[in-house]
């Protein structure tokens, strides 16, 4: 019988579908525009969708697109109002990607 190299993997590694959960938030998180909107965004109590266009220098449909892809991974949630839609953090969204990263490193 040939001798192992080393010991297993260990079983406190991500499960399947939570790396595959954690993998779809990073490539949200992944494209600049949609980073920098979320920064704008979390940094602030909330942000109508009319004042994201000037810091990004995009239109208001790539806004719209890039919002929608950051409220589908459940990073921000939006009110309407009248025309606009006022977009806040989902509260403690930030520190449980920041946590689950920093988790993938500990023993």
């Amino acid at each position: 019988m040939p001798a192992e190299c080393c010991d297993e993997a260990s079983n406190e590694a991500l499960d399947d579908a939570a790396a595959a959960a954690l993998a779809s938030l990073l490539a949200t998180l992944s494209d600049p525009v949609r980073l920098r909107i979320y920064s704008l965004i979390a940094s602030s109590d909330e942000v109508c969708s009319c004042n994201l266009e000037g810091p990004v220098n995009k239109s208001q449909p790539t806004i719209s697109h890039h919002t929608a892809k950051l409220a589908a991974a459940g990073l921000i949630i939006g009110e309407r109002r009248g025309r606009w839609t006022w977009w806040r953090a989902v509260p403690g969204r930030a520190n449980d990607l920041a946590t689950s990263i920093l988790d993938l490193g500990r023993p």
